[in-house]
């Protein structure tokens, strides 16, 4: 069953016609993929539900020998030369060794491009999903992951491996800031507005292919734990994690990752009645499933095993890593499920559904008649216009928690404006996880952004003296303070955590910032919520700024009244560490509901406390 307000959307989206526009897009060419398929043998087919990351592929040339049907660039899995013209010679290559083949079937390549084409130095770096669902901006939204696409595409790839429907119920997870927020609406709708910014109205030649994930429940396991057990009846299941997917569907989604974490007890990868009979079933997905990373490794004893119970649950390709944590490999897995077929573990009509629907989403997108991508898209990455949209992002994402005696927004005319915390100076923390590395790294890790600070200093007016500390000397004739101050990088593996308190260090530089009585103005750079304790109290203004990417001006445009603030929270703030594991539960205590953010209108902590859903907006 689909909540009431998803339910709607739906409708509407079927009554003027852009589901059906979308879905139909796989009908036009589904004669196309039969027609091939009658051609294939069981080698080319098996060929085509292969994804092999880059780094584990010994010979560009075993593409072509094994007839693979997709490669990607994992966390780590970059060219040396990490510029653009280096990696779209790269994806050319690839693709070179798939028309070479017999019936020269493309090859998709595949990236973690979640927010902007993070893997890219040069790259646009847009906030994080959290940032974004407290815009609650669709249309923003798709404008962003257009601009992903393009800069996606000027690396030669076509498929994005984003956007994450997790709906984030603990923010202990170290995926939180994946999530657009704790609401299965809001969710459902920033997720197929990300659908169609990737693939446009429907899928054709300039799209690039999205990727709903991580199917199911994802943002529900216990504790927050990543990859663990999300454990409710199927009805909650089915209204809170499978949901969401439905708008995403509408819009013609092409692939969906299915997820690590098991629902009760039972892992996700092998869970036919979920992927077989509701998702293409009930729900009507028309694109392809692929795993996630050396996931089907977690199914059983063995990795035939594995093999058997995945592709016979509805898995069409499977992604196959360089060997870091794993001993298999391309080679084995093609041999096994060779044999698995030759036996009747895995019946033939099983595999040609997956062959077909990875054809129909091929031949849908044109890149039979376009394997290669434009030059010009490549000239376009990092450019000025795609940075505006990001700046536009971020300035909409800041979420404004507190403002006591209008201390917001600062005046550009100020005599001295004092900026302490490492956070202010430091792209890399301004950025977090995924971004060039995949766990993120502290420093200037990629060119052409602007930190917090540079962005003061270029916005305020010219007598205006804008000094930084790191740690928090030379507070004594400052007119204004600002802190900053927030989470070190990290991502998923690395980023759970047993509590949610604000760093001791923190809340000491906040404290230390007051000592000369002037207004104290934090910023916290966070993937999720922090508990504030004193850290709160101790400032004049607050501002949940996420994680914002390269493009420090959106927050310097706040902060400085260029543009009001109008971000809400998309989930609610913990207040204490035992609401942690319960902060989304109804009439769970929080410092501040779903919904809160101030404006330059209203003062203190009261204001805006309203609700605002995202379909009002």
């Amino acid at each position: 069953m689909l909540p009431g307000n998803v339910a709607g959307r739906t409708a509407i989206l079927l009554a003027l016609g852009l589901g059906g526009l979308a879905l139909r897009a796989f009908a036009g060419v589904e004669e196309r993929a039969d027609a091939l398929l009658a051609q294939m043998t069981l080698a080319e087919k098996i060929g085509q539900m292969v994804q092999v990351d880059s780094a584990a592929l010994k010979d560009k040339a075993d593409v072509k020998k094994y007839f693979l049907g997709s490669v990607l660039s994992g966390g780590g899995s970059d060219p040396a030369d990490n510029s653009p013209a280096t990696w779209k010679k790269l994806a050319d290559e690839f693709q070179t060794q798939a028309l070479q083949t017999r019936l020269k079937i493309p090859l998709l390549y595949g990236i973690d491009a979640v927010h902007g084409n993070n893997n890219v130095e040069g790259a646009v770096i847009f906030p994080h999903h959290i940032g974004l669902g407290a815009t609650h901006n669709a249309q923003l939204v798709e404008r962003a992951e257009r601009v992903t696409a393009d800069e996606v595409a000027g690396i030669g790839i076509r498929w994005a491996f984003a956007p994450c429907i997790a709906v984030s119920q603990d923010s202990r997870w170290g995926r939180s800031y994946e999530s657009y927020g704790s609401s299965p609406e809001l969710v459902g709708e920033l997720g197929a507005a990300a659908v169609r910014g990737f693939q446009g109205a429907a899928l054709g030649r300039n799209s690039v292919l999205a990727c709903a994930k991580h199917f199911a429940g994802d943002g529900g396991t216990v504790n927050g734990k990543d990859q663990g057990d999300t454990v409710c009846d199927e009805a909650t299941f089915r209204k809170m994690f499978v949901a969401p997917y439905e708008p995403s569907i509408q819009a013609g989604v092409g692939s969906i990752m299915v997820s690590y974490n098991s629902w009760n007890g039972v892992k996700l990868h092998g869970h036919k009645h979920l992927l077989t009979e509701v998702l293409k079933g009930e729900l009507g997905f028309k694109g392809f499933l692929i795993s996630d990373w050396a996931a089907i490794d977690q199914l059983g004893a063995d990795y035939r095993t594995d093999i058997e119970l995945s592709i016979n649950a509805g898995l069409d390709m499977i992604m196959i890593p360089a060997e870091i944590g794993t001993p298999h490999n391309y080679a084995e897995f093609i041999a096994d499920l060779t044999d698995l077929v030759n036996l009747g573990k895995v019946p033939p009509a099983r595999i040609d559904d997956a062959v077909r629907r990875i054809l129909t989403v091929k031949l849908a997108m044109g890149v039979f008649e376009n394997p290669r991508t434009d030059p010009a898209l490549t000239a376009k990455i990092g450019s000025p216009e795609h940075r505006a949209v990001a700046r536009e992002c971020v300035r909409e994402s800041l979420v404004l928690l507190k403002n006591e005696q209008q201390v917001l927004p600062l005046k550009k005319n100020l005599k001295r404006i004092q900026v302490v915390g490492r956070a202010a100076d430091d792209l890399g923390i301004q950025c977090g996880g995924w971004t060039i590395s995949w766990q993120g790294a502290t420093g200037n890790v990629t060119p052409g952004g602007t930190t917090i600070l540079e962005a003061i200093r270029q916005t305020v007016g010219p007598e205006c003296v804008v000094k930084y500390s790191a740690d928090g000397s030379g507070l004594e004739t400052a007119d204004a303070v600002i802190v900053v101050v927030g989470e070190m990088p990290y991502a998923e593996m690395k980023g759970d955590r047993t509590d949610l308190q604000l760093a001791a260090a923190d809340q000491a530089l906040i404290k230390q910032a007051r000592q000369n009585g002037a207004p104290v103005t934090t910023l916290l750079l966070s993937g999720r919520p922090l508990i504030l304790g004193e850290a709160l109290a101790a400032s004049d203004a607050f501002v949940a700024a996420w994680l914002p990417g390269t493009e420090g001006r959106g927050v310097a445009d706040v902060l400085f009244g260029d543009y009001k603030p109008t971000g809400k929270l998309s989930r609610p703030w913990p207040n204490e560490a035992a609401s942690a594991s319960t902060e989304t539960k109804p009439g769970a205590k929080s410092a501040f509901p779903f919904g809160f953010g101030l404006s330059y209108d209203e003062g203190g902590r009261n204001g805006s406390g309203q609700t605002k859903t995202a379909l009002a907006k």
